[in-house]
């Protein structure tokens, strides 16, 4: 498709609704979010189901007057006890309006990442682009799907004969086992949807370097293509620049590091199978290896053993795993995350770099600002903010869902 062409917003299938659909009734005063296309109902907000839906199974949302919301996925399992598909009464979900929904996800891809053999890059982002709990990467040849709300599930194979008819890959696999299936009532599923299973590891390209891509055992889909553009920021400031890359899982800001003309990049995971695979991408890519070093190490513990060291760092990057799933589990993963930015800030040289990320969507992005701004102060550091950072476009988010914005980062000097 051309840039030029111009695509109109995820569309509502014709149709009309099916004589007697299951229904769910909501509490007065509880149907505003979905008024402001919000697509979550809570259990909270339910005042009665009628008809007998079972988990997946469409079900009409209706304010207390009786006004049509929304068709939504039933998850009777779920503190979400609904999760919208349409806000149009004429829509029909089936299996036409999964077909037109994918397509128009991945058509809005089109320019995003620049033209290659073997791309990586999110086709199908949830709620973003109209599809609660589905969420589609490409990496080269090989489409890895996680389907994490009941209605996803329920309509597994329209999804993926979609995904098909409009990317031509033939090789889809399945990586539904998050933790987050378990508040679903979900069982967890890792097996190959079409075309066999992928290779050990699945070949992918990004800004000229190679990826190596573990599809079936890799943390989430296998690479974490939301840090595109912030990999991009690091390689264009750390010439001649000592890193430090914290939690630093298969390499991706490493590699970027050592691509950038770091001077020495210092590369520390918990995880001895994500270490071998950050080198391995340091040596596929015929980058610098005699100016990196791999720890395996908690890197909470290893920030203070550098710090009794007297070791400093010119760049230092934080991008660990979710601390906060759930907005109730702000609180603990807020000392978590001021912790390890408090030790990082004290390792900084002066107007060194700090950047540091958060993907816990229980924390928000103001919440993350203010527990590093209270670590620079207990570091006893003037920082400054210099950056905002984000996921990358492929990874979109719809301002009537705002939770979609997981991924939160700070590029902050000491100064």
């Amino acid at each position: 498709m051309n840039r030029s062409e111009t695509l109109p917003p995820p569309p509502a299938a014709p149709g009309g609704r099916k004589s007697g659909p299951p229904r769910i009734t909501l509490l007065p005063d509880r149907e505003r979010s979905l008024q402001r296309r919000h697509p979550w109902v809570f259990s909270g907000a339910v005042a009665r189901t009628d008809g007998d839906p079972a988990a997946g199974d469409t079900v009409e949302l209706r304010s207390a007057k009786g006004g049509f919301l929304g068709w939504g996925a039933f998850s009777p399992d779920s503190r979400i006890r609904a999760r919208v598909w349409d806000f149009h009464e004429s829509a029909r979900i089936d299996a036409a309006f999964f077909a037109e929904r994918v397509r128009w996800a991945v058509a809005q891809r089109d320019d995003i990442v620049e033209p290659g053999e073997r791309p990586g890059i999110r086709l199908v982002h949830g709620e973003a682009d109209g599809l609660p709990g589905v969420v589609v990467d490409r990496f080269g040849d090989c489409l890895v799907v996680q389907l994490s709300s009941a209605g996803a599930v329920r309509w597994r194979e329209a999804i993926v004969d979609a995904l098909v008819a409009a990317t031509g890959i033939e090789r889809v696999f399945e990586r539904s086992d998050a933790e987050v299936m378990a508040l679903e009532g979900i069982q967890p599923r890792v097996e190959a949807l079409r075309g066999g299973a992928p290779d050990e590891r699945v070949a992918m390209e990004e800004a000229g370097l190679v990826y190596e891509v573990d599809v079936r055992h890799g943390h989430k889909t296998g690479f974490y293509l939301d840090q595109r553009d912030n990999r991009a920021l690091l390689r264009d400031l750390v010439e001649d620049r000592e890193v430090l890359d914290c939690f630093c899982y298969s390499g991706g800001f490493t590699a970027n590091a050592l691509a950038g003309g770091a001077s020495y990049v210092t590369a520390v995971d918990s995880s001895a199978d994500a270490l071998a695979a950050a080198r391995r991408h340091v040596h596929l890519n015929g980058l610098p290896e005699a100016r990196a070093d791999f720890i395996e190490a908690d890197v909470f513990a290893q920030l203070r053993k550098f710090r009794d060291q007297g070791r400093q760092f010119d760049v230092i990057v934080l991008d660990p795993p979710k601390f906060a799933p759930t907005a109730a589990m702000a609180e603990r993963a807020s000392r978590g995350y001021k912790d390890i930015n408090l030790w990082a800030l004290r390792l900084l040289r002066p107007g060194g770099l700090l950047f540091t990320f958060s993907c816990s969507g229980g924390v928000s992005r103001d919440l993350f600002q203010k527990i590093v701004a209270g670590a620079a102060a207990d570091a006893g550091t003037n920082v400054r903010l210099l950056h905002h950072m984000s996921a990358a476009a492929d990874h979109p988010v719809s301002l009537g869902f705002p939770e979609g914005e997981y991924l939160k980062g700070l590029l902050c000097q000491a100064v």
